[in-house]
């Protein structure tokens, strides 16, 4: 009695005579083709090797400049988050400040200062 579906003979897969009527000899390898060629890509790893050569340098120069820092958070304005801008003009009382962009922030925080 046959099994409908795959089956597996002498470690190759084989497709059912259905199937097989169904699509050609060089569709049948174009899409086992594909599926190798998938298979591949899944395996190969996005590591920072295999990144592009000018955010390599970027995220390099991003490390180096917080290691200058002793790996703390930015102490200048530039350095720190939006929201970490909002905290400090809420501290200060800044009145407007929920409607400000991070630029606005630093500027209001320095003329508060």
């Amino acid at each position: 009695m046959r099994s409908r579906g795959r089956t597996r003979e002498r470690g190759q897969l084989t497709l059912p005579e259905e199937v097989r009527a169904m699509a050609s000899r060089k569709q049948i390898q174009a899409g086992k083709r594909n599926i190798k060629k998938a298979r591949r890509a899944a395996s190969a790893k996005r590591t920072i090797a295999n990144l592009p050569l000018e955010t390599r340098r970027d995220l390099g120069r991003q490390a180096a400049k917080a290691r200058m820092r002793g790996g703390k958070p930015g102490h200048d304005y530039e350095d720190r988050t939006r929201q970490e801008l909002y905290e400090v003009a809420k501290r200060k009382g800044i009145p407007g400040r929920s409607k400000m962009g991070k630029w606005d922030l630093i500027e209001a925080i320095r003329k508060a200062s």
